[in-house]
């Protein structure tokens, strides 16, 4: 069974990939701003709430503005409910 250097049977790694296959990565990183805030401080903004997979999983399809600063973040409403699902527990978890 081949792992590629473990990466193929890993979950981040996946969604990572998932990020960048959906333009994601264009405006934002793990660990610093681009044009849209870092995952990391995304994760730090909603812990604890109950609904945050909810929410986030709400804003990545629907886009939104005013949440970060002045720049708005287009709606991914192409995005399967599952993928944006997955991105939204990616991103919770601090996108590691």
């Amino acid at each position: 069974m081949c792992m590629m250097g473990g990466l193929a049977a890993s979950p981040a790694f996946a969604n990572l990939a998932l990020a960048q296959k959906n333009a994601c990565m264009a405006c934002h990183a793990v660990d610093r701003k681009l044009v849209g805030p870092a995952y990391q401080e995304v994760a730090k903004k909603y812990a604890g709430q109950p609904d945050a997979q909810a929410r986030l999983v709400k804003s990545i399809k629907a886009g939104g503005s005013g949440k970060w600063g002045p720049v708005p973040m287009p709606a991914q409403a192409a995005l399967s409910d599952a993928d944006a699902n997955t991105l939204a527990a990616w991103i919770l978890g601090g996108a590691k």
